[in-house]
């Protein structure tokens, strides 16, 4: 039964129109206007909804939580929260997954929406756009959120694990150090963990950044570059690090021992924590309790990412045994660590000026 929002009825509005007014002077682009828009309705009304999309482009999709009060709730409700997260970020996909978040927020009249990205910097972008409230990144995001004013501030860190990174190269590669990356082509993605990774092996090596030829790639884009060889190495994390080893037999030049912290980092809205530090806290204790369910889960959360992820459940769960979890405030130990990263990228011209870590910590999660 076409109703009336139905597509065919929107489009034969439009040729209405144009009949009505086909006698006046009107100017040839207002035509094409109208005849545009009227057929942008109709494929809009039978396109599929964008919670059915993957995610895997920049655009990130916005779904409700699958636990059926939240749906509910969340028109009626005084706050809604909107996190921002990846599939490959066991903690908060987790934390989606169960449910629990939504429970806890409920009785505040709170609700939550879930917003998939497929790497932490569109995050930033959507933290900066105004878009999410919280959501969690690697450690070089936010530098380069920070450098270009985005209005958020670090509320906790996630310990994560130098053994979780490294820049690999194929099994049959000659290439036996990262000095003999010189000259080669090095994928990573741009902004991400593995680029500050990349920039201090090099640098260990006695090699510049300049050195090498960087090919910015996501993760999934660089793994079918990998195998097919076009590129000569692949700075990458877990879980993609771990499924590659296993796909390809893929060498470790080096881990991120000795050279990077490999730290996640939580992330929020200057405005939403002037406005609701005590949900905000009511979020990290959500967060807290699931990194603790994951910890001693391993098996579980393996099962619950492969699906999603497309990655063997055995390989997640090599994963989840080499890293470690945490949600923690921010030391000075730590807010050290992340400058050092920062004025890292400085120095090579990743960023634009010069940032204090420490200005963007919040003192709230003590």
């Amino acid at each position: 039964m076409l109703t009336k929002f139905s597509p065919f009825r929107l489009l034969k509005a439009g040729i209405t129109f144009f009949k009505k007014y086909q006698k006046q002077k009107i100017r040839t682009f207002s035509l094409l206007f109208v005849v545009g828009l009227s057929l942008s309705l109709a494929v809009s009304a039978c396109s599929p909804s964008a919670s059915e999309n993957t995610g895997t482009t920049q655009t990130a999709q916005t779904t409700e939580t699958a636990n059926p009060n939240t749906n509910s709730s969340a028109t009626n409700s005084n706050t809604v929260i909107r996190i921002g997260y990846q599939k490959a970020a066991t903690i908060l996909y987790s934390l989606k997954a169960k449910g629990e978040l939504e429970t806890a927020l409920k009785a505040s009249g709170a609700s939550v929406t879930w917003t998939e990205f497929p790497a932490g910097p569109p995050m930033l972008e959507a933290l900066n756009a105004g878009s999410i409230d919280f959501g969690y990144t690697g450690e070089a995001p936010p530098i380069f959120a920070q450098a270009a004013n985005t209005p958020f501030l670090y509320v906790a860190y996630d310990p994560w694990t130098p053994k979780a990174e490294a820049i690999i190269v194929h099994k049959d590669s000659p290439i036996k150090t990262v000095a003999e990356l010189k000259g080669k082509k090095v994928a990573f993605a741009k902004g991400s963990n593995t680029n500050y990774l990349v920039v201090k092996a090099l640098e260990k090596a006695g090699l510049k950044y300049s050195d090498i030829k960087p090919t910015f790639l996501s993760p999934a884009d660089a793994r079918v570059a990998f195998e097919g060889k076009n590129v000569d190495a692949w700075a990458i994390w877990d879980p993609f690090l771990a499924a590659a080893e296993k796909a390809t037999g893929a060498r470790t030049l080096t881990d991120a021992t000795g050279l990077a912290p490999n730290l996640g980092y939580y992330l929020a809205a200057k405005s939403f924590v002037n406005k609701n530090p005590e949900r905000l806290k009511t979020v990290l204790d959500g967060v807290n309790k699931v990194s603790d369910w994951a910890k001693n889960n391993p098996t579980e959360v393996a099962q619950l990412l492969s699906p999603v992820l497309g990655i063997d459940a055995a390989v997640l769960e090599t994963a989840e045994k080499r890293r470690e979890y945490g949600v923690l405030p921010l030391t000075e130990e730590i807010i050290s660590k992340q400058q050092e990263i920062a004025d890292a990228f400085y120095k090579i011209k990743l960023i634009p000026k010069e940032i204090k870590i420490k200005e963007v910590v919040w003192q709230g999660n003590k």
